[in-house]
């Protein structure tokens, strides 16, 4: 991980069923420290997320005003989630006075899978990181060591078939798998969960913080719905 990033950042990301919040420190010596708080397999978002966020600056021991900068996972993800996370970043971001950096939640589980214990010394691996898009569906994307190679995008994770080492996904998600990449997943012991650390790690503090741009990667649920039909009575009294 990159240590040029401003400290403390609060990282936020609701992009999957678990809310991850994070604290990430830039020591004096040069090392990165990360508290986190997370809650497992939750749709509650908006009810939980600044709750969580005020326990996990007090276990921090930081305060609100003390934050440098916000880093938020923008997806893919559920328009409803992301919305919550994103819009929430943006606020404290705002009220602070801070940058907000979005950064696309895929490419965090990669780095935070690259970087597990498991994987240290290892040679350079193609992964697949994949979470529930729901209408039985998958959001997907590809890695070749820390440069993503192909998505994110959405579909049937039954039609996928990428040549990867390894498979980063919800267990839901990977029995759809074909037969090789439900093997590889049923080996692997990295959730399909950012963790604060890699958030902070994909973020491009060198650049200028651009506007947040969410990964839905498909149209909403919600629609508008359609202008109903006046009838020819109506019409004809109106004239």
């Amino acid at each position: 991980m990159t240590v040029s990033f401003p400290s403390p950042v609060l990282t936020i990301d609701t992009s999957t069923p678990t809310l991850v919040t994070g604290v990430v420190y830039r020591l004096a010596d040069g090392t990165v420290a990360a508290t986190e708080n997370t809650v497992v397999n939750t749709r509650a978002h908006n009810e939980l997320l600044m709750p969580t966020v005020f326990e996990l600056l007090e276990s921090a021991g930081t305060k609100l005003s003390e934050l440098a900068a916000v880093v938020v996972g923008c997806g893919p993800g559920p328009f409803s989630g992301l919305r919550v996370g994103m819009a929430t970043a943006s606020g404290l971001g705002h009220a602070l006075g801070i940058p907000v950096y979005g950064v696309c939640s895929h490419d965090a589980i990669a780095w935070r899978a690259l970087h597990s214990t498991d994987a240290r010394g290892a040679a350079v691996v193609n992964v697949l990181v994949a979470t529930d898009a729901r209408r039985r569906e998958t959001y997907w994307a590809t890695y070749c060591g820390n440069r993503r190679v192909a998505g994110p995008d959405v579909g049937p994770a039954e039609t996928l078939q990428p040549d990867v080492d390894r498979v980063v996904a919800h267990p839901a998600i990977a029995q759809r798998f074909p037969e090789k990449l439900q093997k590889l997943a049923a080996v692997e012991s990295t959730p399909a969960v950012p963790s604060a650390r890699g958030l902070v790690a994909v973020a491009d503090f060198a650049q200028a913080p651009q506007p947040l741009t969410p990964l839905y990667l498909r149209r909403p649920d919600a629609k508008v719905p359609a202008a109903k039909p006046v009838s020819a009575a109506l019409r004809w009294a109106e004239n």
